[in-house]
């Protein structure tokens, strides 16, 4: 059972040092904050959001993502405040992040904002020896305790969007110190450091007719040197309530999504990814469940913004 945890901290090691580091997301259309900073206080209330994805069901220690979100905008609605703490856990190994964000929100015209932001905050990885079998017992690559290394990280955006949130335009630059990740004190030397990572996200709404709502959306990812990656969704909104949708990621996964909005505050939203790898032959798929709520509405006479 054990020589499984061998195999997934290799694994984590070589995404580390080559591959896509940050956590994946099917509901982005929803919880857009946690991919760009520039996001927060775009809507005048606060809101809460927890992710919660279960990846590869049916694989030993498979990926595991927590995350919680707070965002939103300061009463003259020109900047936006936030906070993301997440969690992503692979067998003995865990990755945590904390982040605060700020955001300016500029008024290019009646119907148009331009939003630049910030985020900062720590990083730590975590590998746990003790759940490690070494092909060796006598290798001294790793101790048999719990071994962590904590970093600061940074990360900008951009966003462009409706006063009505009809059509948004967006991307984001996180991890852009890239600093090296040295679990060893007497390391002189690592391969492994934080690669900057790129995303670019659009959506529009179209509307059918006084209930019916159509938005197609994308997101798009790249990270030196893994292949450019990217998301295309399409939701069927119902008076702003309840939605069902799906979305296909390149080269990975189709997903199917389902939302419900209750009371106008309390979102639930849910979606499960049928794998197109060949990890399919040995997962039935992944689940994410998303919950969110608004509130401290920020109500400003001067501004014409409305809520979604």
């Amino acid at each position: 059972m054990k020589k499984i945890y061998y195999i997934l901290f290799f694994i984590l090691v070589s995404f580390v040092a080559n591959a896509q580091q940050l956590p994946q997301y099917s509901n982005y259309m929803v919880n857009d904050y946690v991919m760009n900073p520039a996001i927060g206080g775009s809507n005048p209330y606060f809101e809460a959001k927890s992710n919660n994805r279960y990846q590869w069901i049916g694989i030993t220690d498979a990926p595991r993502t927590y995350i919680l979100s707070v965002q939103g905008p300061t009463k003259n609605l020109k900047m936006g405040l936030g906070g993301l703490l997440f969690t992503d856990i692979v067998g003995p190994t865990r990755r945590t992040g904390i982040y605060l964000s700020y955001a300016y929100h500029l008024k290019v015209s009646e119907k148009v904002k331009v939003s630049l932001g910030l985020s900062g905050g720590l990083l730590q990885f975590t590998v746990d020896g003790s759940k490690i079998t070494l092909r060796d017992p006598s290798d001294l690559v790793i101790s048999n305790g719990i071994q962590s290394v904590l970093m600061p990280d940074f990360g900008a955006g951009v966003y462009v969007y409706s006063t009505d949130k009809k059509w948004y335009v967006g991307a984001s630059v996180p991890q852009i110190l890239q600093n090296k990740i040295n679990f060893f004190d007497n390391s002189t030397t690592s391969l492994s450091k934080l690669a900057t990572h790129f995303y670019a996200s659009a959506g529009y709404k179209f509307n059918l007719n006084d209930n019916f709502k159509i938005e197609p959306s994308t997101c798009i990812k790249y990270v030196k040197p893994a292949p450019l990656q990217f998301d295309i969704g399409l939701r069927a909104i119902y008076q702003e309530k309840i939605w069902i949708g799906g979305a296909f990621r390149y080269l990975d996964a189709v997903s199917a999504m389902v939302g419900y909005v209750m009371q106008g505050n309390i979102t639930f939203a849910y979606s499960y990814d049928f794998t197109l790898t060949n990890i399919k032959k040995y997962s039935t798929g992944t689940h994410e469940l998303m919950i969110g709520i608004k509130f401290h509405k920020v109500k400003n006479s001067n501004d014409n913004l409305k809520t979604e």
